[in-house]
């Protein structure tokens, strides 16, 4: 086996808990197939070889659910995980080391001809599902979150989150991806997640939640800085907790409405979306 290919083997070793045998690897690994496959269309594209390219192309994306246009550079010991639903465009250009995850896309933004597609430059991985989109670089080292849509450059050994994407390095946060950083803790304390969920999504639901949370927020912040004050003043203080809050106490649960003999879950369904017929208020 060529040099090449044993690199990308043991890629997928480093890379894969769930790779246990070479020859496991070799036979049964989509991503690796398509890896290899792209070498040869790729170097058939240079020779001007471009139609078959784009046939064999075409034909590796019907055994590997994997799109990588012939033109597109690949770096050594490059890892696709899993991988249906990757498209690679045809100006891409991924560094070494990269680790792509399933449905991620590295596409264009014009339909001009030239440079339209990502640069990942070493080390970059990119969770599943995210876009990267037009002529930008991805920084070395760079981490790209699931779902993320990235329009700018990334820089170097930053972390890319949300929709659209916001950046964070160590010591030098976007102030931006601080607010959608304290949001994300308070989902984790409320019990619930808004998955993928931006500012910028048409979600009014969405919005008005955010603002609960960035209350929630500025109040548990100011209780912490009272409770440290009381600890000071009396220990006692000390020792209480607040209770945790868990989804069904933030959402509520219709399973715990007591039904009469007559309701059906649908007709409570129904009646909490209907208006009474008689509005004039409680009777007496």
């Amino acid at each position: 086996m060529p040099m090449g290919m044993r690199e990308d083997v043991r890629a997928v070793f480093e890379r894969d808990p769930a790779a246990r045998h070479w020859f496991e690897v070799v036979t049964t690994s989509p991503g690796l197939h398509a890896i290899w496959l792209h070498r040869i269309n790729h170097r058939l594209w240079r020779w001007n070889f471009k139609w078959l390219a784009r046939f064999l192309a075409m034909f590796a994306r019907f055994l590997t659910g994997i799109e990588i246009h012939p033109g597109a550079k690949i770096g050594r010991r490059f890892f696709i995980d899993h991988g249906m639903g990757v498209v690679i465009g045809e100006t891409a250009e991924i560094g070494d080391d990269c680790t792509l995850y399933h449905g991620v896309t590295l596409g264009g933004t014009t339909w001009n001809p030239g440079k339209r597609h990502p640069t990942l430059q070493d080390r970059v991985v990119v969770g599943a599902g995210a876009k990267v989109l037009g002529p930008i670089v991805v920084g070395e080292g760079a981490r790209i979150g699931s779902n993320a849509v990235v329009t700018r450059a990334v820089p170097a050994h930053a972390t890319a989150l949300g929709i659209p994407a916001r950046f964070m390095q160590k010591g030098n946060a976007d102030p931006e991806f601080e607010v959608e950083k304290r949001r994300a803790q308070m989902h984790e304390k409320a019990g619930f997640d808004l998955y993928a969920l931006g500012d910028d999504m048409p979600d009014p639901i969405a919005k008005s939640i955010h603002a609960i949370l960035d209350q929630l927020s500025a109040v548990d912040e100011k209780m912490h800085r009272i409770g440290t004050h009381l600890c000071e003043v009396n220990p006692r203080y000390c020792e209480e907790t607040l209770p945790a809050l868990d989804g069904v106490q933030l959402m509520g649960d219709l399973g715990e409405i007591p039904l009469q003999n007559d309701e059906s879950p649908a007709s409570l369904h129904a009646s909490t979306h209907q208006p009474s017929s008689d509005a004039s208020g409680p009777k007496s």
